[in-house]
């Protein structure tokens, strides 16, 4: 595509865009049971995007069950009662007996933490610390274990999915929420609401146990042996004081090796009850029919009564800047955080204008071009003191951040980069931005919504965020307050949320250099 060809092409989605901002054409429905349907039709391909969201994710946990909602997310692929197994009946004798070992492992294991605490052992997971007995009981559960894999029809969910045509299937939990989804042709809608339903309905959970070592095996891969992970996870958990946000989706490790298959059990019957859920189809099918269908199997999923506990926990006020300095083995850089609000706030559309002034982009999360932003072209293309500079702004459902980042140029230490950051919003805050960057980011907001509202899968995504956070409602608002933003309006959210004692900033040296630049530690080295 040429120049001419792309600015046409922006021109026209901008034009296109305010109107579906405004009106989705979703359909909703609420079944017999308290699960509600939400549908958009579209006749242009022959294929449906389907999915369903529970609200829950690891700001529903509680610390001891860490990381069970995204254990689900691994459970739910394990089949049914019907879907993964050669013999139900002897599967579901195995998972009880697992059970009972797992109970009699626990009481080894507390012997074990007790002793840790006590300073008598060092490492309770040491496999020279066991007990006899605990290792009678471990070599039992493996047994166990090995004899239910053999009756266990692996990845049957795929296959039968696949085997009919379908793409797509994956599942992602976040904070706020758990979404399962799969892009099916239109004439096998029955079979995906036969099998979801039933996924839910006549959980197992077979594999329980180890699949605990398979999560925590994840943990190691995705955040511990990452340079900065542990680093990033324990900024985290310094700058949310009270939330739930303040441990990753993925759980603590010692959570995770221990939690059982009764708290898990406890846990979905309570958030995976049809009042938490809501199921998606975005495509090429009749509402009235996939309605009949939807009623017909997802109805059998039985209500919850006793209803889904309130996240009451709120973030307090931070009363002063918190600072963290900590030595990796990646590039230097420099993080400075801001308490924001959630993504429904009334202010959000404010501070993520803000956002993609200064960082470069169409007021996404991310923006986009980093070098249209104000951080980019003072410090990197202007005083050339870093490498990279963005900013973000990131609601979610009970808070949000607001982020800056910048990478030092090389001879430089993220401490003289730090003040550069905040001089950038002390710009705004005293002089505010020009109507033309409030412009772009506003047409680069409507071409970004309308790109990704495009295909039937980003659609289905984006009801399914708005849905976790709120209501599919809150679409077209937060659209209609982000082009209603004003100049006053991101110079007053500056002032009022971007402040020092909301702040956590996050310094980090390459391991070695104890705050030097790297240059001047490379000569030293050579002098010697």
């Amino acid at each position: 595509m040429n120049l001419s060809q792309g600015q046409g092409l922006v021109a026209l989605l901008v034009a296109a865009a305010p109107l579906m901002a405004q009106e989705i054409p979703v359909v909703e429905k609420t079944l017999s049971n308290g699960m509600r349907l939400l549908m958009v039709e579209r006749h242009d391909q022959p294929t449906i995007a389907a999915g369903w969201v529970a609200r829950v994710g690891s700001a529903n946990e509680r610390p001891g069950i860490t990381g069970l909602a995204h254990l689900f997310e691994h459970m739910m692929f394990k089949g049914s009662k019907i879907i993964g197994t050669r013999n139900a009946t002897r599967d579901g004798e195995l998972n009880d007996l697992q059970d009972k070992l797992q109970a009699q492992i626990r009481e080894e294991m507390s012997i074990l933490r007790d002793k840790q605490r006590r300073g008598e052992i060092t490492n309770m997971m040491d496999q020279k610390v066991r007990t006899p007995r605990l290792q009678k009981l471990l070599e039992e559960f493996e047994a166990l274990v090995k004899e239910q894999r053999g009756l266990i029809v692996k990845d049957e969910i795929w296959n039968l999915y696949q085997a009919y045509g379908a793409t797509g299937l994956n599942a992602s939990t976040s904070q706020d929420r758990t979404a399962y989804i799969v892009t099916i042709p239109s004439n096998k809608l029955e079979l995906w609401t036969w099998m979801e339903s039933d996924r839910i309905t006549n959980p197992v959970f077979r594999e329980f146990y180890s699949e605990r070592n398979v999560i925590l095996e994840e943990r190691r891969q995705t955040l511990e042996s990452r340079p900065d992970g542990l680093v990033s996870e324990a900024f985290n958990a310094m700058t949310w004081m009270a939330h739930p946000y303040h441990w990753q989706v993925i759980g603590w490790p010692s959570d995770i090796a221990q939690v059982t298959r009764e708290e898990a059990n406890k846990f979905f019957a309570t958030y995976y009850a049809p009042n938490n859920l809501t199921a998606i189809l975005v495509g090429d099918f009749n509402p009235d029919q996939a309605y009949a269908l939807a009623e017909k199997y997802f109805s059998r999923v039985k209500a919850n009564p006793n209803g889904v506990p309130e996240v009451t926990t709120l973030e307090p006020k931070q009363p002063a800047e918190q600072r963290m300095v900590a030595e990796v083995e990646s590039t230097p850089g420099i993080e400075a955080v801001y308490k924001a609000v959630p993504s429904v706030h009334q202010d959000a559309p404010a501070l993520q204008a803000l956002a993609s002034i200064l960082g470069g982009g169409g007021g996404g999360r991310m923006g986009g071009r980093a070098a249209s932003g104000r951080l980019y072209k003072a410090l990197v293309l202007g005083q050339k003191v870093a490498t990279s500079a963005t900013a973000m702004s990131r609601g979610q459902k009970y808070g949000g951040l607001f982020t800056l980042r910048a990478t030092p140029a090389a001879g430089r230490r993220p401490e003289e980069v730090e003040p550069l950051l905040y001089a950038e919003l002390d710009k705004i805050v005293k002089d505010g931005v020009t109507d033309q960057e409030l412009e772009r980011v506003k047409k680069a907001a409507k071409v970004a919504f309308y790109s990704r509202m495009d295909s039937n899968e980003g659609l289905r995504s984006i009801l399914s965020e708005a849905e976790s956070a709120g209501s599919y409602r809150d679409i077209a608002e937060s659209q209609k307050r982000l082009q209603a933003v004003t100049k006053e309006d991101i110079q007053r959210v500056a002032k009022q949320y971007l402040v020092r004692n909301s702040r956590s900033v996050l310094i980090t040296h390459r391991v070695g250099t104890k705050g030097r630049p790297v240059r001047e530690r490379s000569q030293q080295t050579e002098a010697k």
